[in-house]
């Protein structure tokens, strides 16, 4: 985890200039103090997998009076406005052999003067793992259950995914509530467990039949899914891992 703290001074001297600041960190925050006209954040982390291609930020709860931009191929796109809502998340795909860049421009002060306030924002860039082989890595939850609905939100790049979970193998941040529905032909109740996962719009998902195993950790204070697969798929790629002694972890079968 970085945090990397910039003052804006200089650009108050030249509002031509443009701070220039590269970060290694896969994840991390930056604050910008007396924000002057624009900075210019260069992620360059030492990746193991050339699969994390998507950042995702989330804009400080003081992120006024700004935009967001990224930059591809030399071009300047925007991401966050001014108006949005910090707490939110937004996500977008860095695919390319360069390092993403988030460009940062201060609205300017309708006095023109300077104000004493910060602005920033924190990042992460996220991958993807196979639930067969790294079980042990997901560290937010493990559920069996069915998809009930999906909202998209491609402003965002993220979807909200609303789970029915009828197995609980384990989670660590309350996600998912425990309820009780009547089981079919009986007057006792069956334990279910309801919760919502966020995930990147790239992933696709779908609401519809089948079985499917949740799995997933922490980002931004919030549930991310990291893999789904259908639940018989699972078994069968587990089973064809463990015959060939390439699990991590043992996972109860039922």
């Amino acid at each position: 985890m970085l945090l990397y703290r910039s003052s804006g001074f200089a650009a108050g001297v030249d509002s031509r200039i443009v701070l220039q600041v590269r970060l290694r960190c896969t994840e991390g925050s930056v604050r910008w103090v007396y924000p002057g006209q624009a900075v210019r954040v260069v992620l360059e982390p030492n990746l193991s997998s050339a699969r994390r291609t998507t950042v995702c930020i989330k804009p400080s709860p003081s992120f006024l009076g700004a935009s967001v931009f990224i930059e591809r191929a030399g071009k300047l796109e925007l991401l966050v406005t001014d108006d949005e809502r910090p707490e939110q998340v937004f996500c977008f795909r860095a695919d390319g052999s360069q390092g993403p860049a988030i460009y940062l421009q201060a609205s300017p002060q309708r006095d023109g003067s300077w104000s004493r306030r910060a602005m920033g924002f924190r990042y992460e860039l996220l991958g993807n793992r196979s639930a067969a082989l790294n079980l042990g890595h997901s560290g937010l939850q493990i559920v069996r259950g069915y998809i009930k609905n999906v909202s998209h939100h491609p402003e965002h790049q993220t979807s909200l995914v609303e789970v029915s979970a009828t197995r609980m193998y384990w989670q660590r941040s309350g996600v998912f509530e425990q309820q009780a529905s009547a089981a079919s032909g009986s007057s006792r109740s069956a334990p279910s467990w309801h919760g919502h996962i966020r995930t990147l719009l790239q992933c696709n998902v779908k609401p519809g039949d089948g079985e499917f195993l949740f799995t997933g950790s922490e980002h931004f204070g919030e549930a991310w899914l990291g893999c789904a697969p259908r639940y018989k798929d699972f078994l069968f790629v587990y089973q064809a891992a463990r015959a060939s002694r390439l699990n991590s972890c043992d996972f109860p079968l039922d």
